[in-house]
């Protein structure tokens, strides 16, 4: 499915996002093309998408704009395609280690110079997730957090509070427990979810640059920070803190534990959120927090964040610096997250936020850990067959804790023959 735009489309602006004086100011008059490839291709990203571009040909009316929509599962394999012969100018993709083997084929554009001049004001809490070898690749767009989702009434009801601590976070677990409910619903039917367990608990444990190098292929799984991380996971395994048979439901499945009470919190992304209120719990029902501390380290965040980058073989790349440029400012940021629009966060600090619970707790938490480091999920930041061999090994670990050592041999081996 695709769609090409050329100054025609400044005919549809009234449905995208409507430009502002300031910002045609801001930006030199462009011409000649610019060529994008999305894959934001259901409903709600594509009209943003679309919208986007509808702006910035009114900006720059004489620019011949092409843009090509292509569904998102697809642009996965097309992509390296894409880059090679003749590619865009423009194109998606994710952060962080995702990008990396385009990086190292030398196929995505080193932008370091505009995150340097002062070009991308507002995007310092996200300027690690587009960094590789100490250099920039492109810019995020949008980006959501993660965290502790709990039902703000059963904490109340056992007289609970938000832990600081991964003590206190297990103080809190042993009361609920002993309430007859499981402290957390988790669904690892299709692997991930214990993807972000690990997460949090290795970044916390061990702090985010260590999780990176573990990610990179440059830490043995046999190490024994990482046997601590698993060590500090088994408390709540051994406790009953999981919902039992927890590899048996997918995600959404797992909700109905924490919906009909049998369970009081969820480790989760705030895509979670929109199915919790269907179910019918309220806004006063649920409440969130941050992972608590473990260890004296930076507290880094699961945050995974969707990307644009120029081609290095790209025609046209100073216009397509102009829309890097144009798509990060702070208000374009605050229009095309919004809850009518992606309904995600917003990268640049300097944005607002949509009136919405979680959201502005979830921007607050983001913007303000400059420093903690941003991650993209254990899916994203390991390489494809690692990640696949990895959570397998994860979920077993979960519901089989006595494996820890055969399951840590098999992901050792694994890393020895996928990172040479």
């Amino acid at each position: 499915m695709h769609s090409i735009l050329k100054s025609s489309f400044a005919a549809i602006v009234t449905a995208g996002i409507a430009a502002t004086s300031a910002m045609a100011d801001g930006h030199a008059a462009l011409s000649g093309d610019l060529k994008i490839t999305s894959d934001m291709s259901n409903p709600a990203p594509r009209a943003v998408m679309e919208g986007l571009v509808a702006d910035f040909q009114e900006l720059h009316p004489d620019l011949n704009i092409e843009l090509t929509i292509v569904d998102r599962e697809a642009w996965k394999t097309q992509i390296r395609n894409a880059l090679g012969a003749n590619p865009p100018d423009v194109v998606n993709w994710y952060a962080a280690n995702r990008m990396g083997p385009y990086v190292e084929a030398g196929l995505f554009e080193d932008i370091s110079d505009m995150y340097e001049n002062g070009d991308l004001p507002g995007l310092d809490s996200v300027k690690g997730a587009m960094t590789l070898d100490g250099k920039q690749w492109g810019v995020p767009y949008t980006y959501y957090q993660w965290g502790i989702y709990y039902r703000e009434d059963i904490f109340d009801e056992l007289g609970l509070s938000e832990p600081t601590t991964f003590d206190e976070e297990l103080a809190n677990c042993q009361k609920i427990v002993d309430s007859g409910r499981s402290c957390y619903a988790i669904g690892t039917k299709f692997l991930w979810t214990a993807g972000g367990w690990f997460d949090y608990l290795n970044m916390r444990t061990n702090g985010f640059d260590f999780h990176m190098q573990l990610a990179r292929g440059e830490v043995e799984w046999t190490d024994d920070r990482v046997r601590e991380t698993f060590a500090n996971w088994r408390k709540i395994i051994d406790m009953g803190g999981y919902i039992p048979d927890h590899q048996s439901y997918s995600w959404q499945e797992a909700l109905n534990f924490m919906t009909d009470g049998e369970a009081a919190a969820y480790l989760i992304g705030n895509f979670a959120v929109p199915p919790l209120r269907e179910a019918g719990l309220t806004d006063e029902q649920i409440d969130f927090y941050q992972f608590p501390k473990i260890a004296d380290v930076e507290m880094g965040e699961d945050a995974p964040t969707d990307t644009f980058h120029i081609p290095s073989g790209a025609e046209n790349k100073d216009n397509a610096r102009a829309f890097l440029q144009f798509v990060t400012s702070a208000d374009v940021q605050t229009k095309i997250n919004a809850g009518d629009a992606l309904g995600q966060l917003p990268v640049n600090a300097d944005s607002g936020v949509d009136k919405d619970e979680f959201l502005e707790q979830g921007f607050e938490m983001l913007s303000s850990n400059a420093t903690g480091g941003v991650a993209q999920f254990f899916d994203r930041d390991f390489p494809a067959e690692m990640a696949s061999v990895g959570m397998e090994g994860l979920q077993e670990f979960m519901v089989f804790p006595d494996n820890l050592d055969d399951i840590l041999a098999r992901l050792e081996d694994a890393r020895q023959r996928i990172y040479q």
